[in-house]
């Protein structure tokens, strides 16, 4: 069971406004704690964090084909979330990407969504049919 997973974020505020609304208002996610650097998210027992980057460790920036992260994955509760949620992603900081392929990005059997943070962190949402 994983217990939580800690990202460090280049802009909090630019973060949290993203990611709140994600998983709180579209995945049931609840926040957990808050303090001035940093927010958590829960779902059952496992939590997201999410903390101000130091100054001094600001660059180089994140990027997803450097060893470490590459996404998080999601499960979305069908293919009429996918698109409801697709329609909201920029408005809330996020970059749709393969849009030209959704929502079978990831193969003809694979239902997805994958978009990124203001970070360009990867996050991937599967609707299982």
């Amino acid at each position: 069971m994983l217990h939580h997973i800690e990202l460090y974020v280049s802009n909090l505020d630019d973060s949290v406004r993203a990611w709140e609304w994600l998983l709180c208002d579209q995945l049931a996610y609840t926040l957990y704690q808050s303090w001035p650097e940093g927010r958590s998210y829960r779902y059952g027992d496992t939590y997201l964090v999410f903390v101000q980057t130091e100054e001094d460790h600001l660059t180089p920036s994140y990027h997803r084909k450097k060893t470490g992260l590459n996404h998080l994955a999601f499960h979305a509760s069908s293919l009429t979330q996918l698109e409801e949620i697709r329609q909201q992603l920029t408005s809330h900081g996020f970059r749709e990407l393969y849009a030209d392929r959704f929502p079978h990005a990831g193969g003809p059997n694979y239902t997805a969504l994958f978009f990124e943070d203001p970070d360009r962190i990867k996050v991937e949402l599967v609707a299982t049919m």
